[in-house]
């Protein structure tokens, strides 16, 4: 036999042979649970000192999070006794009588159960049989059922009358993954625990901790990364924690555990952003390509990626985000930067895309091309304008132009089309949105807003030829809609436009308005269809959230007023008001220009006639 093989023989049967760090620091006591699990441990702790112990016990999370553990932790709480305590305590920082046996597994009255493999009736009616025999030596006959949602349906149905009213020396503890695989009767009778996922910053504690006791030199950044990869799992961190100490000879380092990991350097992932949201693709698929040389798999520097635009979106609106300990300082400073310089729109676009492209790249045969073109996609988008933005563009563009709208270019064909794109485009009524131009035939592209998108389809498209009757009147503000409305003899809607209409945007065949309270609430509907029967041309007359104009009477009735003070500031006016006390201007109305040669020689024979000096433009009317 060899050196080797002895001193390994000798390990084993000392029981000095080396535990994973998973086992060896497995918490013994609340105080190591408060980890991550502060409100579970609060609720156990005011239960145990009143007295109000449950029969049964429900845990439920992730896998790593301490289920199983907390199960003999809560089994000992129940069986604990010293020589001095006699009663459940939560307080166990001195081993009782029973303690090592339950934490090791190996008590009589602390039955622990896979229901992996024991999930049948059978496995419960022996548990049913048992119930009535009281603890060999313990307080009580502690029951732990893991992985209980595996049981079958006829094992749960056994379960529940001994579950519901079970011996005063019997507890339950039941731990699962999967909660809502167990039925709702078996829940109704348990008390439930939800372990949380245990923060990246917590775990860092964790590790540094067990590195220390351990005496492993470790990097602050190869243990974030370590924690980051254990999604919320003690028990997968310290394997991965155990992995990286083989893995770099007794060392935790960062350049180690990053080729263990298959990781990008989180550096150079900002490096990778910071070209996509230029645009600069040649620089983005470069900077791919040396981290995919150098180890990285294509999918975890997609998912590197899209944690930090997630970090960075989160920065925008959480600042305090950037005191997490599993963050580098690359990371820190950079993601804070960004938050400050991209908008959110452009953050929104690249996550939705990294979101497609993640999963296309995992299922790709080639992962390095798929991610590649993942990130040309990126590049690209990066110079395209948010939808607002191109949206406030185009209307200033019209606006710039008199209401003009782009066309595209012309095609082979000799006719023409125009295309009215009717959406419901509620929130942005008055907005065009610039959309793909097709080929052919010349057209006009313009979004039209929706004043009914009820009865209305979304995304209905109208094709009206060259030819098309042009209006039979020109309508070019709301005034001439009026005066249209009292040749036509229709008092209602001349009234109507009078005196709730605030005009925003008039052009042919388009009508935007803001309306006053009070307004009808069919008023736009009506007046369009009206406008097409009087203009013989379709007439899109939808509601603005711009303030608009005022409305004629409005108009009509600013004028008056200033008028009436402009009257009053005159000195003539202002004499005869001094010398009549009581008097007061009740109208003002402005003569129109003279038209001709004859009228104007007439002006001064009408100043002349019975009202004095206080003619030059104005008839005052007291």
């Amino acid at each position: 036999m060899s050196d080797t093989e002895r001193q390994s023989q000798d390990a084993a049967s000392t029981g000095t042979g080396y535990r994973v760090l998973a086992r060896k620091y497995r918490p013994k006591d609340f105080t190591d649970l408060m980890v991550g699990q502060e409100p579970m441990v609060q609720t156990l702790t005011n239960a145990f000192e009143t007295g109000r112990i449950a029969q049964a016990y429900m845990l439920t999370g992730v896998r790593g999070v301490g289920k199983t553990t907390t199960a003999r932790i809560l089994a000992r709480a129940l069986n604990y006794k010293t020589p001095e305590i006699d009663k459940p305590t939560i307080d166990l920082r001195i081993p009782g009588d029973h303690c090592q046996a339950i934490m090791e597994g190996r008590h009589v009255d602390v039955i622990e159960m896979d229901a992996a493999s024991h999930t049948g009736i059978d496995d419960i009616r022996e548990i049913i049989e048992q119930v009535r025999y009281r603890p060999v030596s313990a307080r009580y006959k502690v029951y732990i059922i893991d992985e209980v949602h595996m049981l079958s349906t006829q094992a749960f149905n056994g379960l529940l009358k001994t579950l519901e009213e079970p011996p005063e020396h019997v507890k339950f503890i039941f731990a699962t993954t999967e909660i809502r695989k167990v039925p709702i009767t078996v829940l109704s009778r348990c008390q439930r625990f939800d372990l949380r996922r245990i923060s990246a910053s917590d775990l860092v504690g964790l590790f540094t901790t067990i590195a220390s006791k351990e005496g492993i030199e470790a990097e602050p950044d190869a243990l974030a990364m370590i924690a980051r990869a254990a999604e919320g799992s003690a028990r997968d961190g310290l394997s991965l924690l155990d992995q990286a100490i083989a893995h770099g000879g007794g060392a935790v380092l960062a350049e180690t555990v990053r080729g263990m990991l298959g990781l990008a350097d989180r550096a150079r992932i900002v490096d990778l952003f910071h070209h996509i949201v230029k645009g600069d693709v040649a620089a983005a698929l470069g900077e791919f390509e040396s981290q995919y040389e150098a180890g990285a798999n294509p999918v975890a520097v997609l998912t590197d990626l899209a944690d930090f635009t997630h970090l960075v979106t989160r920065l925008k609106y959480v600042p305090d985000a950037a005191n997490d300990p599993s963050l580098s300082e690359v990371e820190r400073t950079k993601a804070a930067e960004f938050a400050q310089g991209v908008a959110v729109t452009t953050l929104s676009r690249i996550w939705q895309m990294l979101l497609k492209g993640i999963p296309e790249a995992e299922g790709s045969s080639r992962p390095a091309g798929a991610a590649e073109m993942v990130l040309i996609r990126l590049a690209h988008a990066a110079h395209l304008p948010a939808p607002e933005d191109a949206a406030r563009r185009l209307a200033e563009f019209s606006e710039t132009n008199g209401g003009s709208r782009p066309s595209a270019p012309s095609g082979n064909g000799g006719g023409g089309a125009t295309v009215n794109y009717q959406g419901n485009l509620a929130a942005r009524s008055t907005e065009s949105i610039p959309r793909p131009q097709p080929t052919g035939p010349t057209a006009m592209l313009r979004a039209v807003p929706n004043p009914n998108p009820q009865n209305m389809p979304v995304g209905r498209v109208e094709t009206k030829p060259a030819d098309a009757p042009k209006p039979l009147v020109s309508v070019n503000s709301i005034g001439d809609i009026a005066n249209l409305a009292g040749d036509k003899r229709d008092v209602k809607i001349k009234a109507l436009v009078r005196n709730f209409v605030r005009p925003v945007r008039i052009e042919p065949g388009r009508l935007d308005v803001n309306l006053t309270e009070g307004a009808p609430g069919t008023l736009l509907n009506e007046l369009a269809v009206k406008l097409k029967d009087w203009t013989g041309i379709h007439w899109i007359v939808s509601l603005s959230r711009e303030e608009g104009q005022p409305t004629m009477v409005e108009a009509e009735a600013n004028a008056k007023a200033q008028q009436v003070s402009d009257a009053r500031q005159d000195p003539d006016v202002a004499a005869i008001l001094a010398q009549f006390p009581g008097a007061k201007i009740i109208d003002v109305r402005v003569r129109a220009p003279e038209a001709d040669e004859e009228e104007e020689v007439k002006a001064p024979a009408a100043a002349e006639s019975d009202e004095g000096d206080i003619l030059p433009g104005d008839d005052i009317i007291f």
